[in-house]
């Protein structure tokens, strides 16, 4: 039962986070930083796949984090990141760096 319960988490969780060119980590000093402006035009559209991409671009972030509705998140900053939280409805409901 434990590893079962391993294993799903250890899938899950790389599924929490996609990155621009599939490095993962911290970000280094010629990171690119997420830029913020703009993003609120997305608010109220549905979360799909190319929408993120395309919110990724907009931004200019490194990597995107999708914020599931009642879902814990960490507080680190990152300033390559963009975060993007959604509803019950896969709707949008923020899009910010950080």
């Amino acid at each position: 039962m434990k590893r079962s319960i391993a294993l799903i988490a250890a899938l899950a969780l790389p599924a929490c986070t996609a990155t621009v060119d599939g490095a993962a980590g911290t970000p280094s000093d010629t990171a690119q930083l997420c830029k913020h402006e703009g993003l609120e035009s997305f608010v109220g559209q549905k979360a799909t796949a190319d929408l993120g991409a395309t919110l990724l671009a907009r931004s200019g972030a490194r990597t995107l984090r999708w914020g599931p509705p009642r879902s814990a998140m960490t507080m680190d900053f990152r300033p390559d990141r963009l975060t993007v939280s959604y509803d019950d409805d896969m709707v949008i409901t923020s899009a910010h760096c950080g």
